[in-house]
């Protein structure tokens, strides 16, 4: 028994016997449909009718699949209510299991949550990060955090690059969150005040499709914390005001930390490598300075990663950018640069900056580059002049006097 598209289900036989079907014997019982070169094919009524039952058998198939998901619908419907109630119960069972499961692996506590606006983490973790150093065989440095009301709510972190500033932010904001979906904290212990609402800026990302550069998302991300935070927030703040001139970018963190403490009064952590905002602990009763911990060892740098009240002296970029794989050359180049930038004098040699880092540093200062000594008398008058207190014709009496004195030293 075959089938094609043509003739449907048919039966086939070889040339050979084709004849016998065809005698009186089967008369009427199989109908001659087709002869090709070897075969005969033959149908009777049964495989006709068999033929009928196969091809409507999808469509009787669909609609008795509609009819038993329509009286599905009408019984869930019916019981709604329930299964509703039922879905909701497995969910929480779900949820707790899934948090009780992940509090025990990762040695996480149950933290106190009151209506204050405490916040004391002590031993807090990075679950993410401390999952990622244990599948390298690390540990995680563990950190304190204490930024309650009648403390120092504002804390000012300072550090190198790479040591751990920004994980630290991140790692008390999840246990925030954390804390207020019900879960325990990766910490030793914690009591933390309900926040209202937790802010965060953070990273570097532009929107350049609605014309908004690097720098201009970092100030609207800004300003939605500065306008909408209250007593109740917390806010993690990291690198604010870098994207821009220095000391545009200083002037913006700075007045950032201001409004923070005397206006919005939150909790907070501004990580910053803006060494000057330090001195605002001076005289900010809720601000406190802190630090990540470094340790200098035969020409490099460790990075302790942990968290201490104090002031960071030095940023350490140069080593990073060594660790980065910066080529030598311009490692040690910037190192010339930095010392002069640190030298005490910096401020008094910065009109002699250009001269003292010139843009090609290798080139060797020949005889011909230097000016002749006769021209000395000219240059203090030069230096000695205020182009814009003179008038006219004092302007015209100099040019007189200094092509007068040219003349004479020729």
């Amino acid at each position: 028994i075959r089938h094609n598209n043509v003739l449907g289900y048919f039966i086939e036989v070889a040339s050979q016997h084709g004849p016998v079907l065809q005698q009186a014997d089967f008369a009427g019982k199989y109908v001659h449909r087709q002869t090709v070169a070897n075969a005969m094919r033959f149908v009777t009524l049964e495989l006709t009718g068999l033929e009928q039952k196969i091809l409507s058998a999808a469509s009787r198939a669909l609609a008795l699949e509609q009819e038993i998901f329509s009286s599905l619908c009408e019984a869930t419907l019916a019981r709604g209510t329930h299964l509703s109630a039922v879905a909701r119960a497995i969910a929480k069972i779900d949820v707790a299991s899934s948090l009780a499961e992940l509090a025990a692996r990762a040695r996480m506590v149950r933290p106190e949550v009151d209506g204050s606006t405490a916040f004391e983490v002590t031993g807090g973790r990075h679950l993410v990060v401390e999952a990622a150093l244990q599948a390298g065989a690390q540990s995680f440095i563990t950190n304190n955090c204490d930024l309650s009301a009648d403390s120092k709510r504002l804390w000012l972190l300072t550090g190198p690059n790479m040591a751990g500033k920004s994980t630290y932010l991140r790692q008390n904001a999840l246990i925030v969150i954390l804390a207020q979906i019900g879960s325990f904290v990766p910490a030793e212990r914690a009591h933390i005040g309900v926040v209202d609402r937790l802010f965060s800026r953070v990273g570097a990302a532009d929107d350049l499709a609605r014309g908004r550069s690097t720098f201009m998302v970092e100030m609207v991300e800004t300003a939605a914390i500065l306008n909408q935070a209250t007593e109740k927030s917390f806010v993690i703040l990291d690198e604010i005001g870098r994207g821009t001139a220095t000391f545009d970018g200083l002037s913006i963190a700075w007045a950032t930390v201001e409004h923070i403490h005397d206006v919005n009064r939150c909790r907070a952590l501004f990580a910053t490598h803006y060494h000057e905002l330090t001195m605002l602990a001076e005289r900010l009763p809720h601000l406190a300075n802190a630090t990540v911990m470094v340790r200098e060892w035969q020409g490099s740098i460790v990075f302790l990663h942990e968290v201490r009240p104090g002031v960071a002296d030095r940023s350490y970029g140069i080593h990073v950018a060594k660790l980065a794989g910066i080529p030598n050359a311009v490692i040690a180049r910037a190192g010339d640069v930095l010392k002069l930038l640190e030298d005490d004098n910096a401020k008094d040699k910065r009109r002699g900056l250009v001269d003292d880092l010139p843009l090609f540093k290798a080139a060797p200062i020949t005889a011909f580059s230097q000016p002749p000594s006769g021209d000395e008398p000219l240059a203090a008058m030069l230096r000695d002049i205020n182009p814009d207190e003179l008038t006219a014709r004092e302007a015209l009496s100099i040019l007189y006097d200094l092509k007068s004195s040219l003349k004479a030293i020729r």
